[in-house]
C-alpha cells in the first residue's frame, strides 16, 4: 500500500487522518438520522461552503434548514462509503464518496412512503487544533426511487420488527459515541 516518498511517521498519520476523516463521515450520518442537531453541526466548519442545490451558503446555515427536512420525516437513514481521498496538505484534503438515502414519511391517504436517494458527496475537509471537519460539501443527486407501502410504527404480525420512528431530538436509544 503505502504512499511513495513518505516516512513510516508520515504515512501513519495519514492512516490516522483517513480513519479520522471516515469517522467524521459515520458521524455526518449517523446525527442526521438520530437528529441530533449539534452532533451535524461538529461535522463542519461554520464557514464551511455548502451547496445541495436547494441550498447554497454556509454550514452555519445549512444547519437549520436540514436538520427541517429530516424532522419532517418519519424515519430517515443515511451511508456513506467508498470514501476516496486525496491529501492536498497536513491539514487539509479533499474527497468524494458515495451516499445512500432514504426517508419515509405519512402521505395525506396516511400510509407511509418514501424515497431512496443515491448520490455523491464531493468535499474537502480540513483539520484544525487536531480536529477535522467538512470545510466544503457539493452534493450530486444521482437517481430517486420510490419507497412505497412502508411499515408504519404499530406492531404486527405480519411483521414482527420493530420500527424504530425517530420524530424529535433525544430519541431515548440514542447514545453519544
Amino acid at each position: 500500500m503505502g504512499w511513495p516518498g513518505l516516512t513510516m511517521d508520515a504515512e501513519l498519520r495519514r492512516l490516522l487522518d483517513t480513519r479520522a476523516i471516515e469517522a467524521l463521515l459515520a458521524r455526518y450520518s449517523r446525527t442526521l438520522d438520530w437528529l441530533d442537531e449539534d452532533g451535524q453541526a461538529s461535522c463542519y466548519w461554520p464557514e464551511a461552503a455548502i451547496d445541495y442545490g436547494f441550498f447554497t451558503g454556509t454550514a452555519k446555515d445549512f444547519i437549520p434548514v436540514v436538520m427541517a427536512i429530516e424532522r419532517a420525516s418519519a424515519r430517515r437513514w443515511h451511508l456513506l462509503t467508498g470514501l476516496a481521498l486525496r491529501f492536498t496538505g497536513s491539514d487539509t484534503a479533499e474527497g468524494e464518496c458515495y451516499g445512500l438515502a432514504a426517508g419515509v414519511r405519512a402521505g395525506a391517504d396516511g400510509r407511509m412512503a418514501g424515497n431512496l436517494y443515491g448520490g455523491r458527496y464531493l468535499d474537502s475537509y480540513a483539520r484544525r487544533n487536531g480536529e477535522w471537519r467538512i470545510a466544503s460539501r457539493r452534493y450530486i443527486l444521482d437517481w430517486s426511487l420510490p419507497l412505497p407501502d412502508q411499515p408504519d410504527d404499530s406492531p404486527r404480525p405480519d411483521f414482527p420488527l420493530p420500527v424504530l420512528s425517530i420524530r424529535t431530538s433525544g430519541h431515548p436509544l440514542y447514545r453519544p459515541l
